[in-house]
């Protein structure tokens, strides 16, 4: 192959000191001279440096040097300057970096399949109840369908609390013992956790301190003055309305039991509504926080309360408005006092459902014994 320089072809030659192109450079001086042709189309850079030769390059010989001294065409043959055949060329130390393909993205987690109402139940009984029921899925799907089937839950406890008072009540017990063991029914089914998260809050939000430090003081197993208070400011009203409510007639006792149970279930669905936060990352609060739809929550409490006022046709056809306040009244009591923990411990625990739950069901008492 015959390369000839024409003008505006840069062409560089390699000389020792003191040796200029006039006197004509000694072949053994000379190691090569480059020559490279300026084309029309872009090299390939990257090609280049991953062969280890340049495209378009080629390689002066040493005893053809004295025809470009006198001006004429260089003749040249064309030599692969690869390092096999060129060893004394040296690879490129540094090859090419690839371009940065920019941070990964990391796949969509699956979202988890939706639970079925077998699911929910479990979860419901297995976590708001002491009963013997296995829990099959605790994820937050679960928890969803388990928050909605908290009724179903509520309904259970305050029928079992009704059915003790009127057995007690049949047996010929007074209506004291008849309204103490309705009260100690639900603290049976739930191993007293709500009664126990009850105490706890009140520990919490009655010590004054800072989120964090009212946290730390309701995870402590013993209980405080504050929540030995209010355990028995509680339980001594919830006692004294049955109480009450029995003595007037079994009926009244039992639907207000009844009732009872279900509102304080109910305000739980309606605590494990979306935008509540969970003050912990651990535990029940954590898992049950923001879970139900907003509309799915208004839904369920409406069926509380038009469930309550059916029941008090039970007693009375013109006791229904009541019964339905009563249960009003429950739901409203606890949600204030649930937004009253967010703000004081920025967000919701298990010890503020179990506190939710009493709430709910002590004021429903109440209002019913007005009526």
């Amino acid at each position: 192959m015959t390369v000839r320089i024409t003008p505006g072809t840069t062409w560089w030659t390699c000389t020792p000191p003191g040796v200029t192109s006039r006197n004509g450079p000694l072949p053994a001086l000379i190691s090569r001279v480059m020559v490279r042709v300026i084309t029309n189309e872009r090299m390939n850079e990257a090609s280049a440096r991953s062969s280890g030769s340049l495209p378009g390059s080629t390689m002066l010989r040493s005893h053809q040097w004295p025809m470009a001294r006198q001006g004429r065409a260089i003749p040249c043959g064309a030599m692969d300057t690869t390092p096999e055949q060129s060893p004394d060329r040296q690879p490129d130390p540094d090859p090419e970096i690839p371009p940065d393909p920019g941070p990964e993205i990391p796949p969509r987690p699956a979202h988890p399949p939706r639970a079925s109402l077998d699911d929910g139940l479990r979860f419901a009984f297995g976590t708001l109840t002491a009963l013997p029921v296995r829990v099959a899925r605790w994820d937050r799907e679960a928890a969803r369908v388990g928050m909605l089937c908290a009724l179903p839950v509520g309904l259970t406890v305050g029928l079992c609390a009704a059915a003790v008072g009127g057995v007690l009540l049949f047996l010929g017990a007074g209506p004291l013992l008849a309204a103490v063991a309705s009260a100690a029914v639900p603290a049976v089914l739930t191993r007293g956790l709500h009664l126990d998260g009850l105490a706890d809050t009140a520990d919490g939000l009655g010590s004054g301190k800072l989120a964090d430090e009212a946290l730390r003081i309701m995870k402590r197993s013993d209980i405080g003055p504050f929540g030995v208070i209010t355990l028995l400011f509680v339980l001594l009203a919830q006692v004294a309305a049955l109480a009450e409510l029995y003595g007037e007639s079994w009926t009244r006792g039992a639907v207000a039991a009844a009732a009872a149970g279900l509102v304080a279930r109910c305000a739980l669905t309606l605590a494990a509504r979306q935008g509540m936060p969970a003050a912990r990352p651990e535990g029940l609060g954590a898992a049950v926080a923001g879970v139900v739809p907003p509309r799915s929550a208004v839904g369920a409490a409406a069926l509380a309360v038009v469930a309550c006022a059916g029941a008090g046709a039970l007693v009375d056809v013109y006791a229904m408005p009541m019964y339905g306040l009563a249960a009003l009244a429950g739901l409203a009591a606890a949600d204030l006092l649930s937004r009253h923990c967010v703000r004081r411990f920025d967000g919701v625990t298990g010890d503020v459902f179990g506190a939710l739950a009493e709430t709910a069901a002590t004021a429903t008492l109440l209002v019913i014994t007005f009526g």
